[in-house]
């Protein structure tokens, strides 16, 4: 699996726009997503195993609640699974926890980016609930993945992506706002 200091791989893919735009039916609700758009800003990249399934829409839901706080750190969020963009149109019209979901939904059908990443279930062959922050530079700053079974928080990838943002040394359990260490005090003290 790709880590910290990695250069996140390019990639094209097909998606279902986020937004209103993204329920307007095939054809219209598809945009093309490659490694060049939304250039210049930070990029949340989560997977989810598969489309139709318990856990994920929670996850989904749940990131896509926090999108205008990712927004307001310049950081863009995309979902990602194995499935086509048809699959994942087909469920935000039939699942309304996601159905106004604000972000797009990445098709990774030819599973080319999560075997990149390393992220491929070796049992089922989808993607594990792996989750990148990568920065304006394409560099992956933090990764972290999850068994099929057990989902993520997306309150910690924000708080992750505040610390990582701050560019200086944030102790456990920080929160944005909190005192960072500033290691020639800390000598001082001692």
């Amino acid at each position: 699996m790709l880590t910290v200091g990695d250069k996140f791989p390019a990639f094209k893919l097909n998606a279902v726009k986020g937004g209103p735009e993204g329920l307007e039916g095939p054809g219209k609700s598809f945009t093309e997503i490659s490694s060049e758009s939304d250039a210049g800003k930070w990029k949340i990249v989560f997977f989810w195993p598969k489309d139709f399934t318990f856990i994920c829409p929670t996850e989904i839901a749940a990131f896509a609640k926090l999108n205008g706080e990712f927004a307001d750190r310049d950081a863009v969020l995309y979902g990602a699974s194995t499935d086509s963009e048809f699959v994942h149109l087909n469920w935000r019209v039939h699942n309304s926890d996601i159905r106004d979901l604000a972000i797009p939904m990445l098709a990774d059908t030819k599973r080319e980016l999560s075997s990149a990443l390393g992220i491929l279930d070796k049992n089922e062959g989808v993607a594990l609930r792996a989750t990148f922050i990568v920065d304006p530079e394409g560099t992956i700053q933090w990764a972290s993945v999850n068994g099929l079974n057990v989902g993520r928080n997306p309150q910690e990838v924000l708080r992750i992506l505040d610390a990582l943002q701050t560019d200086e040394l944030c102790p456990c359990n920080w929160n944005k706002g909190g005192d960072t260490l500033k290691p020639d005090e800390l000598f001082k003290a001692a």
